[in-house]
């Protein structure tokens, strides 16, 4: 196989044609108070980092939410936004009344939930036009919204969102991926008759990773694939 075609941990290869991975790592955003601040995303259950103070005057102040791969960062000398000029950060949830209920028990004050009956009202909060109150019918992805707001008034906005477009990637819970082994075991039985001598572990997680990353079933068969074959002693 060319170099093109390897599967490594930094890449990862459609048709043939290798691209570097760039994950979205961490959001900053502006708040007066550092402590406040800490004391506000502690309470929502947010999972503390970091918290580094240095002689210079800086400090860096690390949150990750249950369940994200992005993180927020605030502190001293970290940015010059202004405080509260952080608006839609987007907190995406499969149960939008369950999530909201969560954040109040913890003390955030959070909206009724709400579905755009105008494109992109979901972004312009003074007056509520465009906005009904109530989830989209039957609870349609990526369709159903609430806001609330850190103490500086930095904005995050709830997302519901069941069942993913095709390509976007998939939110792993224990449903999901109970139905995603599944899929990974059709597909695999399907290449196992004519595959190298393997270990059906690095089909497995070559199969997972590219479905995760928004390949479709077929595409992420193929990554497998020439996962597998491209290192075959590996996998034996």
């Amino acid at each position: 196989m060319s170099g093109t075609e390897t599967i490594n941990e930094h890449a990862t290869t459609t048709n043939g044609a290798e691209t570097v991975d760039l994950k979205l790592e961490v959001v900053i955003i502006p708040v007066t108070d550092v402590d406040r601040a800490k004391r506000f995303y502690a309470s929502l259950g947010w999972r503390l980092d970091a918290d580094f103070a240095f002689d210079n005057g800086f400090r860096v102040v690390q949150f990750t939410p249950p369940g994200s791969e992005c993180s927020i960062q605030f502190g001293t000398k970290i940015t010059s936004a202004v405080p509260g000029s952080a608006q839609d950060l987007y907190i995406v949830v499969s149960d939008i009344e369950a999530a909201r209920k969560d954040l109040i028990a913890k003390g955030a004050t959070v909206t009724e939930v709400f579905h755009p009956t105008a494109p992109g009202a979901q972004f312009k909060p003074a007056d509520g036009a465009g906005r009904a109150v109530g989830a989209a019918q039957e609870h349609a992805s990526y369709s159903s919204f609430a806001t609330f707001s850190d103490p500086d008034g930095n904005g995050w906005l709830l997302q519901e969102i069941r069942s993913r477009l095709a390509g976007r990637g998939i939110s792993l819970d224990v449903s999901t991926l109970t139905t995603l082994f599944q899929e990974t075991e059709m597909h695999h039985g399907e290449y196992e008759p004519t595959a190298p001598k393997h270990h059906w572990s690095g089909w497995y997680a070559a199969y997972v990773v590219a479905r995760e990353r928004g390949r479709t079933p077929e595409e992420a068969a193929k990554e497998a694939k020439l996962h597998i074959e491209s290192a075959p002693a590996r996998q034996a």
